[in-house]
């Protein structure tokens, strides 16, 4: 089976638990834009992500706020910041690399750095009329001028809008550019 999906690039953001976001920031976290995954944000809310002297500016807060803190980049961003975290699912965040989280108001050290994998967000009612479960991995084709395939992890929610995330090193190695069609095979 085939279905077409829309892609959505994700750029390098961090999730926060509420008490590292009162050590970084005064006042509530604000909606800059509403994502498509319904209730998600990204906020007007930026830090700096360092490792040693190297860092990372203005990466965008995505709320609302979360259970555990969870910073998502590119390989590119992690050459640059010289470190080497592992590529992973949201939330499996066991053994990542500490970094330095900094705004003016203050820093703290934090673990959470992740290659975020690359999924495609759907409903259960969608995953059922698909045939597919959460965690399950379906191939994604690409066509244009750097055509392909890629493996993506379906991940299944009561907010999940139906597309690809994928990051930026992705996106550029197949040319992509957010809301392009890809085809989905299951």
């Amino acid at each position: 089976m085939e279905k077409s999906i829309n892609v959505r690039i994700s750029n390098r953001h961090v999730h926060l638990t509420k008490e590292i976001y009162d050590m970084l920031f005064d006042g509530e976290l604000t909606i800059k834009t509403k994502l498509n995954q319904v209730g998600e944000f990204a906020a007007n809310e930026t830090l700096t992500i360092r490792v040693g002297d190297q860092k990372l500016e203005n990466v965008r807060v995505v709320g609302p706020l979360r259970k555990y803190t969870q910073i998502e980049i590119s390989k590119r961003d992690a050459r640059t910041l010289g470190v080497n975290p592992p590529v992973r699912r949201s939330g499996d965040l066991e053994g990542t690399p500490k970094i330095i989280l900094e705004t003016p108001k203050g820093s703290v050290e934090t673990d959470g750095l992740i290659i975020a994998n690359r999924h495609v967000h759907m409903t259960p009612d969608e995953a059922k009329e698909l045939g597919v479960e959460n965690k399950q991995i379906v191939k994604i084709k690409i066509n244009g001028e750097k055509s392909g395939e890629m493996d993506a992890e379906v991940k299944v929610s009561n907010n999940g809008y139906f597309e690809l995330h994928i990051d930026t090193d992705d996106a550029n190695a197949f040319l992509l550019n957010d809301n392009d069609k890809v085809t989905m095979i299951i």
